[in-house]
C-alpha cells in the first residue's frame, strides 16, 4: 500500500512525533510511506525515522518570492499527488488538512484528515482557517479526533462530515523497551517532578510553577524540571528566580529523549487548559510515573481511566491543583500505586499494535467506500 502521510514540520511537537511513529512503523511493515513536511521554511526532523520511510520536503518543489507562495504549495502537492498516485493520504492538522484537501479534490485519492486538538475547545486555528476547515472538511472520506469526548462537540462544528472517528495517539514501540522509572530519589536524595510542552499559555506552566513555590517548602526534597520550549521562556524563568526558585526549578529547553528524561523523574504534572491527546501524559504513564493531571478538554480523563489511575484536577482551579501536587508529592503509597496502575493500563490501551489495527480498520473503510463507488 502507497501512504502520502502529510504533516506541517518535523520539528519538535506532538504530531510530529506521532507521525515519526506510524509512518516508521507503515514502513518497516512493508508500506510505502512517503512524509512530507509542508512547512514552507522546509527546518530539520527532529524525531527518528525508520530507514524505509522517503521525507521529502515540499518547500523543495516550489520556491520564489513569497508572493503566491500558498497558490505554488497548492499547486506542487497536487503535482506531487498526482506522481505518487498514493492509495491513501493520510494529513495531521488543520492547517495542512485544508491544504491537503484542495490539493487533491478531484483526484479520486482517499484521504483522511486528523484533527490533533480537542477543535471544540482550542483556539489555535484563527477564523480563516475556522471557516475553510468548514468548507472542506465535507470533502474529506474521514475526519478523525484523538480522544471520544471531541467528538460530539466537533461533529456539531462542522456539520456535513462523510465519517467522523476517534483513533487514540500510540505509544512508540521503543517506549516498551525504555528503563521504566524508578521512582526512588537520585544519587543526591532529591527527587524530581516533570513536566513536559511547547512554553506556551495553553500549558499553563505558569500555574504549575506557582503552585510548586507554594509547596516548595513543605516538600523541601522536590524539585520542578519543565522540558520545553517556546515564546513565555523568559516569562516563567522570571516567575522562577521572584519566587527564589532558581535552584529548585529548571527549564533545561527541548529534549531530543524524552523518555530518558522522565525516566529519571518521580512525578508527573500536566497542567494544560486543553489538549487533543497528551503525548507527554501517555509516555510518563507508560513509564510508571505517578501523573496528576489538568482535567481538560480533552484526553486526560480517557487516559487516566476517570482519575483510576491518575490524579485529575478541575480545570481552572489553582487551590485544587495545589492540593493535589500536595497530596501526590507527600504520599508515597498513593505515588506506587498510581504508577503501578497507569502503566499497565495505558501499555494495554495504547500500545502501537493496538493503534495499528485501528488505523487499517480505519484505511480500509475509507478504500473499501471507493472501490465500491460509495464516495
Amino acid at each position: 500500500m502507497k501512504i502520502v502521510f502529510l504533516v506541517s514540520s518535523m520539528h519538535a511537537g506532538g504530531a510530529e512525533r506521532v507521525a515519526a511513529t506510524l509512518a516508521s512503523a507503515w514502513a518497516q511493515r512493508g508500506e510505502e510511506v512517503t512524509l512530507v513536511p509542508t512547512y514552507t521554511g522546509r527546518g530539520t526532523c527532529l524525531y527518528p525515522l525508520a530507514p524505509q520511510v522517503e521525507l521529502l520536503w515540499l518547500a523543495d518543489r516550489y520556491g520564489g518570492p513569497r508572493a503566491l507562495a500558498g497558490v505554488r504549495k497548492l499547486a506542487a502537492l497536487r503535482s506531487l499527488l498526482r506522481e505518487r498516485r498514493p492509495d491513501v493520504i493520510v494529513s495531521f492538522l488543520t492547517n495542512v488538512n485544508v491544504v491537503a484537501l484542495l490539493s487533491s479534490r478531484g483526484l479520486g485519492i482517499p484521504i483522511i484528515v486528523c484533527e490533533r486538538t480537542n477543535p471544540a475547545a482550542s483556539d489555535s486555528a484563527g477564523t480563516l482557517l475556522r471557516v475553510l476547515r468548514r468548507y472542506t472538511y465535507p470533502w474529506a472520506d474521514m475526519v478523525t479526533v484523538q480522544a471520544q469526548a471531541s467528538l460530539e462537540p466537533f461533529a456539531r462544528m462542522v456539520p456535513g462530515m462523510r465519517r467522523l472517528e476517534q483513533v487514540p495517539n500510540p505509544m512508540p514501540g521503543e517506549l516498551f523497551d525504555a528503563r521504566l522509572a524508578a521512582c526512588v530519589p537520585g544519587a543526591d536524595g532529591r527527587r524530581r517532578l516533570a513536566a513536559m510542552g511547547r512554553l506556551v499559555p495553553a500549558k499553563q506552566f505558569d500555574l504549575l510553577i506557582a503552585a510548586f513555590a507554594g509547596l516548595a517548602e513543605r516538600h523541601a526534597g522536590w524539585d520542578l524540571v519543565i522540558w520545553g520550549e517556546g515564546p513565555m521562556r523568559a516569562q516563567l524563568q522570571r516567575q522562577v528566580d521572584q519566587a527564589g526558585l532558581a535552584g529548585r526549578v529548571s527549564l533545561p529547553g527541548r529534549t531530543a529523549e524524552p523518555w530518558r528524561e522522565l525516566a529519571q523523574c518521580h512525578a508527573f504534572a500536566l497542567t494544560s487548559r486543553v489538549e487533543g491527546f497528551p503525548n507527554a501524559l501517555l509516555e510518563a504513564m507508560a513509564l510508571g510515573l505517578p501523573c496528576l493531571a489538568v482535567d481538560c478538554p480533552s484526553g486526560p480523563r480517557e487516559m487516566t481511566r476517570n482519575g483510576e489511575d491518575g490524579l485529575l484536577v478541575p480545570l481552572g482551579d489553582a487551590a485544587a491543583l495545589a492540593a493535589g501536587l500536595d497530596r501526590m508529592l507527600g504520599d508515597a503509597a498513593l505515588r506506587s500505586r498510581l504508577a503501578a496502575a497507569g502503566a499497565v493500563s495505558v501499555r494495554r490501551r495504547y500500545s502501537l499494535e493496538a493503534v495499528l489495527a485501528r488505523w487499517d480498520q480505519l484505511i480500509g473503510t475509507v478504500r473499501g467506500a471507493r472501490i465500491e463507488g460509495v464516495v
